[in-house]
This record gives structure tokens, sequence and C-alpha cells, in this order.
């Protein structure tokens, strides 16, 4: 009887860490706009780094450049915005600060669509072991995969334009120096999210060039062709009606709503 009792209480802490643990990765956080209240669930475990940015943003702990005096500042980044672009079946997007679609907080930071995948070399010590690395992992991993990796083809393309698209040579110092000056090389690993119904992702303008722009889906099919391009740090859990309406609005030239929606506050509300 005292056994299964130790157990049971061993178990139920086990359940109640894990619950903390799951808890702690998720923020709610409260969109009120001017046509009704979005309320968001972040997960840090998907995107810790962009959940930050966003929170920091949101709560006036973040520091961004003001368009307005080109000053670096501190404030509740997100009120008074716009959702300046808002597609039907589609989706909505806003957290420019100039209103226009090409604004950001002064300041650009990495995707986190992928696991952290296989590092390719361990250290690059010699010109025969960056040799190695090419004819054994890079070449057919470009030969085998549909959609390598984008650090991947950046050192194969830097090596070719050293070479002046001549062939790799056998220890050929210009790829040794390119190879190690890149750092690190990892394989992208497994797809972290897809960008579906309701999630919330962040907008760029390419690779790694995520600052304060984000959308919500609208589509219920979601938007597959954009999975692994853009971060997918949350999801709406409260207000899909608002975010409907809010991509009915009428619209004029880019897709911008002909009378202005706005963010009044995001904040965190747990």
């Amino acid at each position: 009887m005292r056994l299964k009792t130790i157990l049971f209480v061993a178990l139920a802490m086990v359940l109640l860490i894990s619950a903390c643990q799951k808890e702690s990765n998720t923020v709610k956080v409260l969109m009120k706009t001017s046509m009704g209240d979005i309320e968001l669930e972040l997960d840090k475990s998907l995107a810790p780094v962009t959940v930050d940015n966003f929170i920091g943003l949101a709560m006036g702990t973040k520091e961004y450049l003001d368009p307005a005096t080109n000053q670096q500042t501190l404030g509740n980044f997100y009120d008074g915005l716009i959702f300046h672009r808002v597609i039907k079946d589609f989706m909505i997007q806003g957290g420019c600060p100039l209103g226009t679609g090409t604004g950001d907080p002064g300041y650009r930071f990495e995707d986190e669509c992928f696991t952290q995948g296989e590092r390719l070399e361990g250290e690059i010590d010699s010109e025969e072991k960056a040799l190695q690395v090419w004819s054994q992992m890079i070449i057919p991993y470009l030969q085998n995969t549909e959609e390598p990796d984008e650090q991947i083809i950046q050192v194969y393309e830097g090596v070719q334009q050293l070479q002046s698209g001549e062939p790799i040579m056998e220890h050929d110092v210009a790829f040794y120096e390119v190879l190690t000056g890149m750092g690190p090389i990892y394989i992208q690993g497994e797809l972290k999210a897809t960008v579906d119904y309701a999630t919330i992702a962040m907008a760029n303008s390419g690779p790694n060039t995520n600052g304060s722009q984000f959308f919500i889906v609208t589509n219920r099919d979601g938007a597959p062709w954009l999975n692994g391009r853009h971060t997918v740090f949350g999801r709406v859990t409260k207000g899909m009606d608002v975010v409907h309406a809010i991509e009915d609005v009428a619209k004029g030239p880019n897709d911008r709503p002909l009378e202005e929606v706005k963010m009044i506050s995001v904040r965190v509300i747990r």
C-alpha cells in the first residue's frame, strides 16, 4: 500500500512538472483591434526568439527604431499600427510601423522554421578535411535533395564565384577559406510547424529577414506553399470571427483596407 502511494505521488509530480513546463512554453496574448478582440497563444517551443521578440515589442521591453525620429526607443510597438494587407481566403497582415509593408523595427533576425539538423563538419582544420566534406557530403547532398538548405547553396555558390565557374581543384585554398568562413554548417532538420488555418507567422522579404510584421492565416486549408519559409509562432485561440471580419473589409490597391483597421493594444494576459 505504501509503495502504491509513493508511486502515485511520484507520477503526480511528474505530470505536474510536465504540465508546468508545457504551460511555461505558451504565452497568452490579447490583441484588441478596432473590429474586436483576438486572443493568441504563442508557443516558445516552436520559436523562442520569435515569441520573445513579439512580446518584447508588444510590452515595450524591447528597443526598436522609431521611424519618425530615427532614434532607438521603447514603447508598446504594435499599439496603433494597422493591418495594411488583407487578402480574402488567405491572410491578414500587420505590424509594419510605416503602414506600407516596407517597415521594420530597425533590425532583422533569423527564421525558426526547422529543428537543427545534422552538423556537416566537425572542425575543418585542413584543406584535406574541407575537400572531404565537399566530395563526400555537400556534393551528394546537393545531388539528392530537391530543396537544398540555403546555407549549403551559399557555400557552393561562393566557391564557384571565387573559382570563376571553374571546377573545384584538389587542395584549393579558396574553397577552404569559404567553407571555414561560413562557420558550423548544418543541414536543416525537421519542419517545426506548418502554416495552417488560424496560425500566426512572421512575414518576411526572404530568408532570415524577420522583424515585426506578422500574418494570421484565414484559409481553412492553410498555406502549405509557405511551409519552411515563414516562422510559425502561435495560433488564434479566440476571435477568428474578428479575423474573418477583417479579411472581408473593402480593399483598395495592394490589398490595403479602404478604412483603417487598427491594433488598439497587444498585451500578454498570461
